[in-house]
Parts: C-alpha cells; sequence; structure tokens
C-alpha cells in the first residue's frame, strides 16, 4: 500500500514537472521569493540589532546583540517630531499632492486631446512624456535656475532674479510647494496615457443618451465622465503615490524633509532607527497593493442596450479656443520638456553656474568652454582638480557602467518578466501562479529608497558582501524592473488563444521551439516593450542605486557626488549627457520598434 501511494505521488510530481509553466513556476517561485524576502528579513533584523557607535549602542552600553531600543527612541524619544512625525506627515502630504497635480493635469490633457478638437495634438501628445521620460530631479534643477535669488535662499541669483530682479518668497523657491508640483508634472504623463487610453475607447453612447434626454453637460462629465474613468484614476493614485513617497532627488534637491530624505541623514548614527524609516516606505507599498486589490474587486460596468458607438464626438472648442488653449499647453510643455536641455546646456558655459547676473548687466564675454575642454591644464580656477566633461574620465567610466547596468538589467529582468508572464498566464487560476506573480510586482510597489536600503544591508553584511559592485547593481535593478517585463508579458499573453501553443504540441514541437518561432514573433512588440522599459528606467535611476556604489560607478550617482563638490557645471553636463542619452535612446526604440508611450492615444 505504501510503495502504491509513493508511486502515485511520483508520478504526480513527475506530470507536474512535465509542463513546462509548471517547472517556470517553481524555478522563478524560489527566485523572487529570495529575492523579496532575504533582502525584508535583513532589514528587520537591522532594527533590532545595535550598531557599534551607532544612537542604539550608546543608548544601551552595549557595543552587539539586539533591543528594542530603536523602536523606542524613533517613536517616542527627543528627536522623534524630527526624525520621524515631521518626515511622514511631510510624505503623507506630497504622495497625496503629486496624485492631485497628476490626475488634474494629466487627466485635463487627456480629455483635451483625445476628446476635442485642440490644434497640434500630436505634437502635444509626444512632448507631453518628457518629464517622465527624463531622470526625475531634472525639473527640480531647472526650478532652482529659475528662482533662486541670493536675498531669498542664499546662492546666485537665478533666471527670474537676475533678469527682473524680483525675488520669489522661499515657500516657492524651496520646501512642500515646489517639491510637490515637480513630482505631480514628473508623473503626470501616467495620468495622461492610463485616462487617455479610457476616453479613446470608451463608449459615446454613453454620452449621446444623456444628451438626447437634455441632460446638462456638467451632470454628465460627474454622472457618466468621470465614473467611467474611475478605473484609470484609481490605477494612476497607486502608481503616483508609490513613486513620490519613496522620492529622494526632487525633496533632497528643493530642501524638502521626507523619509526617504530623513533615512539618507540618519544612515550613519541612527542606523537601526533610519532601517525603521525605511520599513515604514514599504508598508506604504503593501498599503498601495492592498488599495489595488479593493479597487479591483469595486469597479463597476456601465452600458447601453443599443450597442457600442463606433465614433466619438468632439467637443469643438471653437476657432480661436482651438489654437488659444494649444499655445498656452505649448508654452507649459516648452518649461517642463525642452526649456531643461537648453537650462542645462547653458548652465555648463557659465563661469559660475546658477549666477545669471550677467544677464542683468549685459556682458557674455563671461562665458566660457572651460568646463568641457580643460584637458590638462588641471589647476584652473574652481576645477578642483579635474579635466573638462569631455575629458573626464570619471564620467566617462561612469557613463560606460550606466550602459552596462541598464542593459544587463533589462535582458535579465526582460528575460525572467517574461518567462514569469508566459508561466502565469498559462495557469492563471493556479495557487502558485497567483503567488509567483504577486511576489514579482511586489518590489514595484515599494519604494525605490526602501528597496536599495533594503539591498544595501543585505549586500554590506559579512553574509553576502556585494556593496559597492556592479553585480550588486544587476540583482537590484533586475528585481526592481522585472515587473514591467512580466505585466506586459502577461497582458499580451492572455490575448493569445492557447490552440496556437496545442496544435504544435500535437505536433510534437519542444517547448523552445514553441516559445522562439511562435509565441515570441506573435507577442514581440510587447515582448520588446518589457525589456525596453527597464533599460530606459535603469539609465536615470537615483534612489534605488544611491546606497549601493560609491562615484564614478554610475551617472546619477555621479552627478550627486559633483554637485557635493559643488561642480555644478559638472552636474548639468552629466544631466544634459543622461537626458540626450534618454530621449535617443527612446526615438531610435520608437523608430526600429514602433513603440511609444503614448501610442494610440493621440501621439
Amino acid at each position: 500500500m505504501e510503495k502504491k501511494n509513493t508511486k502515485i505521488i511520483l508520478n504526480n510530481i513527475r506530470t507536474f514537472f512535465s509542463k513546462p509553466y509548471n517547472v517556470i513556476l517553481v524555478l522563478t517561485g524560489i527566485l523572487v521569493t529570495f529575492t523579496t524576502i532575504a533582502p525584508i528579513i535583513a532589514i528587520v533584523e537591522d532594527t533590532f540589532k545595535i550598531h557599534p557607535g551607532s544612537i542604539d549602542a550608546y543608548l544601551t552600553g552595549k557595543t552587539t546583540g539586539y533591543s528594542v531600543v530603536n523602536y523606542i527612541d524613533l517613536f517616542t524619544g527627543a528627536q522623534a517630531r524630527s526624525n520621524l512625525w515631521v518626515p511622514l506627515k511631510n510624505t503623507v502630504i506630497l504622495g497625496i499632492g503629486t496624485c492631485i497635480i497628476a490626475i488634474l493635469y494629466g487627466g485635463i490633457f487627456a480629455y483635451l486631446i483625445t476628446r476635442t478638437n485642440m490644434a497640434f495634438r500630436k505634437y502635444l501628445s509626444s512632448i507631453f512624456i518628457f518629464p517622465y521620460i527624463m531622470p526625475q530631479w531634472t525639473l527640480a534643477v531647472v526650478w532652482q535656475n529659475l528662482f533662486n535669488s541670493n536675498a531669498v535662499t542664499g546662492t546666485s541669483n537665478g533666471l527670474i532674479a537676475s533678469l527682473t530682479g524680483i525675488a520669489m518668497p522661499l515657500w516657492w523657491c524651496k520646501g512642500l510647494f515646489p517639491s510637490i508640483l515637480i513630482l505631480g508634472l514628473h508623473y503626470a504623463p501616467f495620468a495622461y496615457i492610463l485616462i487617455g487610453g479610457i476616453f479613446k475607447n470608451m463608449d459615446a453612447n454613453l454620452e449621446e443618451a444623456a444628451t438626447i434626454l437634455d441632460t446638462p453637460p456638467w451632470k454628465i462629465f460627474t454622472r457618466i465622465t468621470i465614473p467611467m474613468i474611475k478605473p484609470a484614476i484609481l490605477s494612476t493614485i497607486l502608481l503616483v503615490m508609490g513613486g513620490a513617497v519613496g522620492s529622494y532627488p526632487v525633496p533632497h534637491y528643493l530642501g524638502l524633509t521626507t523619509l526617504a530624505t530623513k533615512y539618507i541623514s540618519m544612515n550613519d548614527k541612527y542606523a537601526g532607527e533610519a532601517s525603521i524609516i525605511a520599513i515604514i516606505m514599504m508598508i506604504f507599498g503593501v498599503i498601495i497593493m492592498f488599495m489595488n486589490q479593493m479597487s479591483l474587486h469595486s469597479r463597476k460596468n456601465y452600458t447601453t442596450v443599443t450597442g457600442k458607438s463606433g465614433q466619438i464626438s468632439k467637443v469643438n472648442l471653437g476657432r480661436v479656443g482651438k489654437y488659444a488653449i494649444a499655445i498656452v499647453l505649448i508654452f507649459i510643455t516648452f518649461f517642463t520638456s525642452i526649456f531643461p536641455i537648453i537650462s542645462f546646456s547653458f548652465e555648463t558655459f557659465l563661469p559660475n553656474p546658477g549666477d545669471y547676473s550677467f544677464l542683468y548687466t549685459g556682458d557674455i564675454n563671461n562665458l566660457t568652454t572651460k568646463w568641457w575642454l580643460t584637458s590638462e591644464n588641471i589647476t584652473e580656477q574652481g576645477m578642483y582638480g579635474q579635466t573638462g566633461i569631455l575629458y573626464n574620465q570619471t564620467i566617462w567610466s561612469a557613463f560606460k557602467g550606466t550602459i552596462m547596468v541598464a542593459v544587463l538589467c533589462c535582458l535579465f529582468a526582460g528575460t525572467i518578466g517574461t518567462m514569469i508572464g508566459y508561466a502565469v498566464s498559462k495557469d492563471r487560476r493556479g495557487k502558485l501562479a497567483g503567488y509567483v506573480n504577486s511576489m514579482a510586482f511586489l518590489p514595484y510597489l515599494m519604494p525605490s529608497v526602501a528597496v536599495g536600503v533594503a539591498y544595501f544591508i543585505l549586500f554590506s553584511s559579512g553574509k553576502i558582501n556585494l556593496f559597492n559592485t556592479y553585480t550588486a547593481l544587476v540583482i537590484v535593478g533586475t528585481v526592481k524592473y522585472i515587473p514591467f517585463a512580466s505585466r506586459s508579458a502577461l497582458n499580451s499573453m492572455l490575448q493569445l488563444s492557447g490552440e496556437i501553443e496545442e496544435s504544435a504540441m500535437i505536433l510534437n514541437v519542444p517547448w523552445i521551439k514553441r516559445m522562439l518561432n511562435i509565441i515570441i514573433p506573435i507577442q514581440k512588440s510587447s515582448i520588446i516593450s518589457g525589456f525596453l522599459l527597464p533599460f530606459m528606467t535603469c539609465l536615470r535611476e537615483l534612489s534605488l542605486f544611491m546606497l549601493l556604489c560609491t562615484q564614478g560607478f554610475i551617472l546619477s550617482t555621479t552627478l550627486d557626488y559633483f554637485d557635493e563638490m559643488g561642480l555644478y557645471a559638472f552636474s548639468s553636463g552629466i544631466n544634459l549627457i543622461l537626458i540626450v542619452t534618454i530621449l535617443v535612446s527612446n526615438f531610435v526604440v520608437n523608430k526600429v520598434t514602433g513603440a511609444s508611450l503614448d501610442e494610440g492615444i493621440g501621439g
């Protein structure tokens, strides 16, 4: 009897593993479990650990062991307000404010592009996504260059102060307001893409039926249009909130204390308490995931008995209105998309970057090329022993490192994510498939700083010492960007009929050949997107990598290094190199594959 039961069990195991997607689910399940759970365990342990030379060692009088003193001091200690409660309040306000700005700006823009006869829609649709493609801190630095003044911020006069003599108030130059505004502009393309997609494809009969019944326009918009785009608004809130809560560069440049910036400032003397802050940021990710599940269960469908209309009537803005509104948007998008490139270029020719006083005096003879062309005379004033950007080995070594990390991350994340998407689509109702899908997506919902912190603790421990290596960057980047590829592959695989692969199986075509010759060619556009998104995102990543390597490894951390040195022309040059690289890569991808972020909306 026992032998018979053993044979049945072995036979069931053999049958289970005879299906390729089950093998993939088991292997990727082990992989995503380790890469997600291990760092979380490491960071939780770090909150209880006593760190020599840190505040917990001082409070306990010990140099080793474990204690709950970090929790007690962070939540109730003398510095609790400045170390936790104020940053937590700022983080929550920043997240909510960013969502409001992104949804209002991106949603209105989506409506104008898809539902009106506004002029220049194709150009505006393409240019609108630039702030998201560019590094997150781009607009924050441009804001400084525009509005800083010696009278208020204690720095050199920016463009506005130099040209007009007007010094903007401190709340406008630094802090919560500009941080919310800039992150809102950065994430507005999320709202535009998600809401615009629904506006373009929604059933026109719903609004037409209400119009026939003499329903006022405002009532149609609030009772029909808004409920229709509610799922897109919820998705935008989830994505934007997750990004804004974990944002480090924008609050850092604009002087706002958030959980992300507080972690960096506390990491040396308050290591254990800083780890608690990282866990709080992770909890935000879990809450966002829970909200996502709730929104999926509560979504409603709307329909009419007459079927689906093939055409959507566009709102007529009038002969003057369609051009007036377009010109206003062209002006706004110029400052969020094109002006940053001009600004960074100009900064690299100023003798004192950020100081535009020569515009007031009219003396343009002070412009210099030393920041670019100094090749040997490293004693040049203000160069701090550095050669010019074109000859600077630190910068170009970091550029090579950035490209290498981005390529490897996109290859690994794209391949693993595609396999997960394929396997989950084959067993979509299975518990193992659901587990793998959720675990693979979890790192995306966690703030980048928190994920970087978890791996920093894991990789700087004695057990796994990978700190300051490209291996660490590739591993962390792959884990963070797998969701891009897995969701892209899953959505495309679910549209693929199972009969296509089954017919090949009847002919005894091996699984490898089925994937390479049938499935991948059919869904190549979606799969390519799953590879390209990690590449584009990795090029401009700072929050995820800044704790894992020193300057000279990748451009984003090298930029931060030159900022600390006071070589702002160098950081502007690196910004310019990053932006040009990302835009050129995006352009090449569009031309080669036809893929575009705003494709199908109006671009």
